[in-house]
């Protein structure tokens, strides 16, 4: 009797947070594979058996073609501060870098992206992290993927390679606040970047076509189905 073959992942974002708690989710799994795209070597967990194809950006559309993969995640992100405050560099990774892998996806004809935005995002916003997640979000929709998940997750809780003491603290004070984040407020509530990761993998198993958007409860169901 043969066995299903692994759902083939293409990752971008690989050295984040986000992208690393997908690689070590994906240990010991023998129903996805990952293939991560990245300008350097990617940290490999013990155990992890993946493909790393290193290419410089401008490289990577041929990078997605050849990882031959059936979906793309998009963990990509970069902050105000580390683009130094300048808003054509922040929006070169954010939304020029993102959109860019889409295309190259759809080129590829990738059945699913799934993408990690924000909480809020919003084209609308006045806050330009927000705003400029919100016009992705949109841009993403016309690129023409069959499917289209979009995560939002709120305060992402795990060790990054950056020290970031704001966001250290908000995730030191999160079992608390969470506790005061009730109703409609609960979307806003941090969730844990290995929670993310599982529920990656739970959405890559989907086959629906059209556009979702998975909020905290939502982000929390998928990971069950990750498991």
């Amino acid at each position: 009797m043969s066995s299903v073959p692994p759902t083939r992942i293409a990752l971008v974002g690989a050295t984040g947070l986000i992208g690393q708690s997908l690689i070590r989710a994906a240990v010991g799994r023998s129903d996805v594979r990952i293939i991560a795209i990245a300008r350097r070597e990617v940290p490999l967990p013990p155990g992890a058996r993946m493909e790393v194809l290193v290419a410089e950006p401008d490289h990577w559309g041929d990078a997605i073609a050849a990882a031959d993969a059936e979906v793309l995640v998009c963990a990509l992100g970069t902050t105000w501060r580390k683009a130094g405050k300048d808003e054509a560099a922040f929006r070169a990774v954010d939304e020029t870098l993102v959109l860019a892998a889409a295309r190259a996806a759809k080129a590829a004809n990738m059945r699913q992206m799934i993408v990690i935005s924000s909480i809020g995002a919003d084209a609308a916003a006045r806050p330009l992290y927000l705003r400029v997640k919100g016009e992705v979000e949109q841009a993403l929709g016309k690129v023409g993927i069959p499917r289209l998940d979009i995560l939002r997750p709120g305060l992402l809780r795990g060790p990054r390679g950056e020290r970031r003491l704001g966001e250290r603290l908000a995730q030191i004070a999160a079992p608390l606040t969470d506790l005061l984040m009730l109703g409609e407020l609960r979307k806003y509530r941090a969730v844990k970047a290995d929670t993310v990761a599982r529920a990656i993998i739970g959405l890559s198993k989907e086959k629906a076509a059209g556009r979702f958007v998975c909020e905290h409860d939502a982000i929390l169901r998928a990971a069950r189905r990750g498991h």
